[in-house]
């Protein structure tokens, strides 16, 4: 039988914490919105005594996200509760969240306190909160820190209080999983009424470990990961959402299954990455660009033969459409046969070693060898005459009080036809013209526009991968005027879909 790992969201509360990472209430309802539509079962939706904008923040979220739990935080003043109890007024399910830091660090040097003095502001907190929602959360702050005896004190006073969720925060971060892991089994073994509340970790990344930590947590009882998206969080981040969540899912031998869509996994990351303006390093687990990327030719042949070779996680699984085979100079033929295929070019075995000994070449003076690239490697400037879809006539009309037209003009298998379309702006209205002459539905994917050199007459390259019927194409050009590269290079596209 599975146990439910309940996932606790706090990027809306310690993850905008960060400098730099502050949303307004608008762009919280569209994050809180997503995370609802992720499936998260409790989001924190922030600190209401800590500013107006905060607390108008928790009532918004509280009147249009109805499923997850909405959760807002307090010390254990209560001013902070009565404040916060106001916030989740429209809330269909609410949590106050309410604690104090107990380890000696924090009882002498920031409470200038003794520890009974804090164990009876830790039962009173739990108490007044209790007045207003039947829901409280007591976190022990730093309780990574804390002496086990002192903290299961602590616990089973708060639990007999009325806590219904117990959070063991490993706030700087400074536990080693195995530590960790037995601070959570000591709770669970030698604290009385224990089985009456939830326990949750709230792991910080200061060292690294946040996630290690969490799932070693997670192991020896707690059953609630406080997370955020991408990790976001105070100085090094805490624990990010989408690797428990894959951990879980990856190790379901485990038993313990948290209720996650994961395929929106990926979406809800780039928008996080955003509109908090925090850009998701390449090589960051579950998300990032180079998650499924892979450059060694004896990996890319692996992968080409049989996916889980070298994948454990199908990147479907997260919202990613396919996996990256990147060519360097460290990739083999295989390689290199599928990403020209892709293109277009099914070459036997004779033309592949020839094209391969030429790419070898290449890749040795440049760092990323691209599809134009390959083109040329397979000699694709001599069949721009067998093109069935050629650009014959484009114009097009915008500026800041005009609405943005496109005129098209196609040669489609030796006729002409043309269209005329609006859109969001030139490429946008070109492109859509050009939905209308081509019978063949495909959505772009993916639109890129680099400089070659310098200066305002420089060649803009347009690199376009577009989807039709499940099957993903790519297209590319290069002109001074980068909507007519752009047009070209969605045509180079469809041509390869015909």
């Amino acid at each position: 039988m599975s146990d439910k790992l309940y996932i606790f969201d706090t990027t809306l509360r310690d993850g905008e914490q960060v400098p730099g990472c502050q949303l307004n209430t608008v762009e919280k309802i569209e994050v809180a919105k997503a995370l609802d539509l992720l499936g998260v079962d409790v989001l924190e939706a922030g600190f209401p005594v800590s500013s107006p904008g905060d607390f108008q923040s928790v009532v918004e979220i509280s009147k249009v996200v109805k499923n997850p739990v909405i959760c807002a935080l307090t010390r254990a003043i209560e001013k902070d509760i009565e404040v916060a109890a106001d916030s989740l007024r429209y809330a269909k399910r609410k949590r106050i969240h309410t604690g104090i830091g107990t380890s000696d660090y924090h009882i002498k040097f920031k409470f200038n306190s003794n520890r009974e003095d804090i164990l009876q502001r830790a039962i009173a907190c739990v108490k007044y909160a209790k007045k207003f929602v039947e829901d409280v959360e007591f976190y022990a702050e730093d309780a990574g820190r804390t002496e086990n005896e002192y903290l299961a004190q602590v616990i089973e006073a708060v639990i007999a209080a009325g806590a219904t969720v117990v959070n063991i925060p490993d706030t700087t971060g400074y536990c080693l999983p195995d530590e960790f892991g037995a601070k959570i089994r000591f709770l669970k073994e030698n604290v009385n009424g224990i089985e009456n509340a939830i326990i949750s970790t709230h792991c910080h990344n200061d060292l690294g470990m946040a996630t290690a930590n969490t799932i070693s947590g997670i192991i020896n009882g707690a059953r609630q990961a406080e997370v955020t998206i991408n990790g976001i969080g105070e100085r090094a981040g805490n624990t990010s959402l989408e690797e428990v969540v894959m951990i879980m899912k990856s190790r379901k031998h485990l038993g313990i299954v948290p209720g996650i869509r994961t395929k929106h996994l990926l979406k809800t990351s780039r928008m996080v990455s955003s509109l908090m303006n925090m850009p998701v390093q390449p090589n960051k687990a579950i998300v990032g660009r180079n998650a499924f990327s892979h450059s060694s030719g004896i990996h890319q042949d692996g992968v080409l033969k049989y996916r889980e070779n070298y994948e454990i996680i199908d990147p479907i699984d997260v919202g990613v459409n396919e996996s990256s085979i990147a060519l360097t100079a460290r990739s083999g033929r295989a390689a290199l046969k599928h990403r020209l295929s892709m293109l277009g070019y099914h070459l036997g075995k004779e033309q592949v070693d020839l094209v391969y000994k030429r790419f070898l070449d290449l890749a040795d003076k440049k760092k990323d060898i691209r599809d134009e690239d390959l083109e040329i490697l397979a000699g694709s400037n001599g069949n721009k005459k067998n093109k069935k879809v050629k650009l014959e006539h484009l114009q097009v009309l915008c500026g800041k009080s005009t609405v943005p037209m496109a005129t098209v003009t196609l040669n489609i298998n030796g006729e002409s036809f043309s269209h005329t379309s609006s859109g969001n702006g030139p490429v946008d209205s070109s492109f859509e013209a050009i939905r209308q002459l081509v019978h063949h539905q495909f959505r772009v994917e993916e639109y890129l526009v680099q400089a070659i050199t310098k200066g305002s007459d420089d060649i803009g390259k347009v690199h376009i991968q577009i989807e039709n019927k499940g099957k993903y194409y790519y297209g590319f050009s290069g002109n001074t005027d980068v909507v007519t590269a752009s047009v070209e290079a969605l045509i180079d596209a469809i041509n390869k879909i015909i």
